[in-house]
């Protein structure tokens, strides 16, 4: 495969609108199921899969991280990672018209320094294909992996213990459901990255694809660790503003991949001092602007009550620090 960086650049950014326009699905659908926890794996589970417009959520954000594993193939990590991370542009747009969640002054020019950044990567990658890394070593994924896991599970379980009422809308608790769901997706995508490698080694015949799939450890992973972050973050999703949570979700995961995997992968940056800085420059600044994004306050319009219907006074309850 070497269709080169522009086609990868096309494939992250539909994987990347597909993944969040599901995500916004999936806030609309869980703002009038009951109550879910991630504790409850069983009940969070049959309460969502029973229900149509959560499904469709879903299966956009599947669709959408199938499409992240083509999109690895054509182009660098450090040229994908940042483009699926570009997302938050879509999850604040899409959370105003659809969930009637306010954009500020900021929040807007958020938006507009992400969209900047994403065309300072894209022209980075012009000219050469930059190096894309297929193989990494399987012991130093896991070195990775293990206490990453871990770590995230920590942070899940100071959340997942507050309760369910009252202050757990804080901001801290919605940044801790990002960054440990954020953590584990990053993790998945990890996997994903090295499970492109084995596609692409095997890319001459379907069958051969097929048996080097089933016989990776990495789907088994991505499935895991997607299973588990999924679980902690719907739970967020439902318990916090999609736009605390989203964002910090997204964030950490874009930037833990995108360090350790081209790390891993031996992925280079570009040479040329231009496309650098250009490179750099995207990277940085579309990580500040989804920082600030996800240090946003909350109004108090903006947060549903798990089972109320939108637009009723239930459905507004004022909790100001979601």
């Amino acid at each position: 495969m070497t269709a080169g960086p522009g086609l990868g650049i096309a494939v992250a950014a539909f994987a990347t609108t597909s993944y969040n326009v599901g995500l916004i699905l999936e806030k609309r659908a869980l703002r009038r199921l009951p109550p879910i926890d991630a504790r409850r794996a069983v009940a969070l589970l049959r309460t969502v899969l029973l229900d149509p417009a959560w499904m469709i959520g879903f299966a956009l954000m599947s669709c959408g991280l199938g499409f992240q594993v083509v999109a690895l193939t054509l182009a660098p990590v450090s040229v994908v990672q940042p483009v699926i991370g570009s997302g938050v542009v879509i999850l604040v747009v899409l959370s105003a018209v659809v969930l009637r969640e306010r954009l500020g002054r900021l929040e807007l020019a958020c938006v507009l320094a992400v969209v900047v950044a994403i065309s300072a990567i894209a022209l980075s990658a012009t000219g050469a294909a930059g190096h894309v890394g297929h193989q990494a070593s399987g012991l130093l994924i896991t070195a990775v992996a293990v206490p990453t896991c871990f770590g995230a599970l920590a942070i899940a379980s100071t959340s997942l213990r507050t309760s369910a009422h009252g202050r757990h809308r804080a901001p801290a608790v919605g940044v801790a459901y990002g960054l440990s769901s954020g953590l584990l997706y990053g993790v998945a995508t990890l996997a994903l990255k090295a499970l492109s490698g084995e596609i692409f080694h095997h890319s001459a015949r379907v069958t051969d694809v097929v048996l080097a799939v089933l016989t990776s450890p990495y789907p088994y992973l991505t499935v895991v660790c997607s299973a588990v972050a999924l679980l902690i973050f719907q739970t967020g999703l439902q318990r916090c503003r999609v736009s605390i949570v989203g964002p910090v979700s997204n964030i950490t995961g874009s930037v833990f991949f995108l360090i350790a995997g081209t790390w891993l992968f031996g992925e280079r940056l570009p040479t040329n001092p231009v496309g650098l800085a250009l490179r750099l420059g995207g990277i940085l600044a579309a990580g500040v602007a989804v920082t600030v994004l996800s240090r946003q306050p909350t109004s108090a319009e903006d947060i549903a009550v798990p089972g109320a219907r939108p637009g009723t006074a239930d459905g507004a309850t004022a909790i100001r620090a979601a």
